[in-house]
């Protein structure tokens, strides 16, 4: 059996071409289990949003690929998504995108006995990721201790 990353790997080079001829981002691809069931997803958005015709029409394209190749040897349900308002940030290009707006912070361990932060994303690099609040404090996170971080989403 291929590992969870050479499958995403592979889904994502497949998607590639997909992806760039029609004008959509390609946010992520995962590949993970689930209650069981395994999953084989890919977030995708383009500039006005990504609809579920956007949907339809990739993962027609994406499923006669994944048949001929035939390189996943478990059952899997194929999703193709948008990466919602609350995206994940994952690549420096979310990151750059980010700068100025407000996100949340998860991590692994408590800091003060808080493990969720919420502000403005003020700068990030390779090592750590810096918010700024409203009181004007600044705090530093380390990327290595981050699980998660998303865009805030503000109801």
């Amino acid at each position: 059996m291929a590992n969870k990353e050479q499958i995403e790997q592979r889904f994502e080079k497949m998607l590639m071409p997909i992806v760039e001829e029609n004008n959509f981002e390609l946010v992520d691809v995962e590949y993970v289990k689930e209650a069981g069931t395994w999953y084989l997803r890919a977030y995708i958005d383009k500039e006005g949003g990504f609809s579920v015709n956007d949907c339809e029409f990739v993962s027609r394209k994406v499923s006669d690929l994944l048949d001929k190749e035939d390189f996943i040897e478990e059952a899997y349900i194929l999703e193709i998504s948008s990466p919602g308002l609350g995206r994940a940030l994952k690549k420096e290009k979310d990151f750059a995108r980010s700068i100025g707006k407000e996100v949340d912070v998860k991590l692994y361990k408590a800091i003060n006995k808080q493990k969720d932060f919420t502000g403005v994303l003020d700068s990030y690099d390779s090592e750590k990721v810096t918010l700024k609040f409203s009181d004007d404090s600044a705090m530093d996170f380390l990327r290595k201790d981050i699980a998660q971080i998303r865009l805030s989403i503000d109801f």
